[in-house]
């Protein structure tokens, strides 16, 4: 992204302050993974109160695979394609939180943002900035965040793929351990206790923008053995994946999974042939990973509560991406498969936001961008590609998009292809693969486990056409739409 700032007005005259709010954020999180929405199988009591009480969006897509361009584009409204975030550790360092700055809003980030540089002001007063839960490598710029001087001074050595590649097991685990440090230190009850004590100490008496990045689920699979001990025999769904799935992956995910196999990314070491225990240990390690960040949830409403704010305040949860798991043989993002780009998107606020809606439109994940602006009473500038979704938060009637869109370019682990584009209309997705030819189409009404590529499918062969020509239309119009961004920030 350019390193001018996001131009335009902010708050128009002399209009009152807006609610406080509070973006909570994960890393890695399914969109299979909250109870209320039909998810059973994992334990999600503080979330299911979001969604009873506020407005669900159940097939919201991220814009990207990966942590930097899907954050990126959150924070501006635009497609990674237009902020030049098209794979992580690009710099970006402005965002739409400067508007709410200059409207008045202390703005704080507790936890994950992924800006890089890592502390990159992005429009936030303060940052107390956590990173990936594991760095423990030469691949990764060197940084000591928050969280790594808490264990620091703790006398707490931090896991990482290092200290787990010292265990007899650490080859057979695919990235599912216990967490053996004080439960106080792990990551995302670290990020959520200090989210709460600054909604305790902070002396301020105007609105805050609070973003809260929780680490996890995104791997190592970490929960404490507490958190893990109502999963130890928990039925869990088994990975999507058949022999020839994996066999005709596109070459680009065939390179993908090779890159996976070689290198213990994030302290996986990822297996061809995994075991249904392995890859039921794995899942539940994960899930209950979730069952703590839920947890934490918890714990900032009642820190609201405690405040005297809550009233007052609009909740968002969503995550940057998900997790295959295991899925098509395939290990963390860097695919377009739903476990990948599919996520949760949960808005809650009282007397602004509908109670109990559960909305199956077409989403696109940067849509809370213009949305939170409009929430705050500030203007929405034009060039934004994101559409907001304060009618439908309203209860207004919800068709959704007719096209949601993802990118990713090609970095150090997607390697196999220069530019990798989704989109999905209705209940059919395609791939396309920039180089070399190749792509996907699935029908996820009759497929919902993307098992049936129907790329070269005959019967299909009009409705690739029209899906890629959504493609190129997509394209010319995002170039037309945020031409007035790019004359402002050069």
């Amino acid at each position: 992204m350019s390193a001018s700032r996001l131009p335009g007005p902010t708050r128009a005259g002399d209009a009152p302050p807006g609610p406080n709010v509070v973006l909570v954020m994960t890393d890695q999180q399914r969109f299979d993974t909250i109870a209320a929405l039909g998810h059973d199988h994992v334990d999600t009591p503080h979330l299911d109160r979001l969604v009873r009480e506020g407005t669900a969006f159940t097939n919201c897509y991220v814009t990207s695979p990966s942590c930097a361009p899907s954050r990126a584009s959150l924070f501006s409204g635009l497609f990674p394609h237009t902020t030049g975030v098209l794979r992580n550790d690009e710099p970006w360092h402005h965002s739409w939180v400067e508007r709410f700055a200059d409207a008045g809003y202390h703005c704080v980030n507790v936890g994950k943002m992924h800006t890089y540089p890592y502390e990159a002001s992005v429009g936030f007063h303060e940052r107390h900035v956590v990173e990936n839960k594991d760095r423990d490598t030469p691949r990764l710029p060197f940084y000591l965040d928050t969280w790594d001087k808490a264990l620091w001074a703790r006398g707490v050595r931090k896991p990482s793929r290092v200290t787990y590649a010292e265990r007899e097991d650490y080859a057979d685990r695919l990235g599912a351990f216990e967490w053996e440090p004080p439960a106080d230190l792990h990551a995302d009850t670290f990020v959520g206790d200090l989210a709460a004590m600054w909604l305790q100490r902070w002396r301020g008496t105007g609105p805050f923008f609070l973003q809260v990045g929780f680490p996890g689920p995104h791997p190592p699979y970490d929960p404490t053995p507490q958190a893990l001990d109502a999963y130890r025999d928990r039925d869990v769904p088994m990975p999507s994946r058949t022999a020839h799935d994996v066999a005709t992956l596109p070459s680009a995910l065939r390179d993908l999974r090779r890159q996976h196999l070689d290198v213990d990314h994030d302290a996986v070491v990822h297996l061809p042939d995994p075991t249904d225990e392995q890859a039921r240990r794995q899942r539940r390690h994960y899930l209950a990973n979730v069952t703590m960040i839920d947890e934490q949830v918890g714990a900032l409403r009642a820190a609201l509560e405690a405040r005297g704010v809550l009233e007052d305040t609009v909740i968002v949860f969503t995550s940057d991406h998900g997790d295959a798991l295991g899925d098509h043989g395939l290990s963390q993002k860097w695919s377009m498969y739903e476990g990948s780009v599919h996520v949760p998107c949960l808005v809650w606020g009282p007397g602004r936001v509908a109670p109990g809606q559960v909305l199956d439109g077409l989403t696109s994940h940067f849509d809370l961008a213009p949305t939170l602006l409009e929430l705050a009473g500030l203007p929405v500038p034009g060039w934004m590609e994101a559409r907001s979704l304060v009618p439908a938060l309203r209860g207004e009637p919800y068709a959704g998009r007719e096209h949601v869109f993802s990118e990713h370019a090609r970095d150090r682990i997607l390697s196999g292809t220069a530019l990798m584009t989704m989109v999905r209309r209705d209940r059919f997705k395609l791939v396309e693969y920039l180089d070399p030819d190749e792509g996907q189409l699935f029908d996820l009404e009759a497929d919902p486990g993307e098992l049936q590529n129907l790329w070269d499918d005959p019967g299909h062969r009009q409705r690739r056409t029209d899906l890629l020509g959504a493609i190129a239309r997509w394209r010319a119009d995002s170039a037309m739409t945020t031409a007035a961004w790019t004359a402002d920030v050069r």
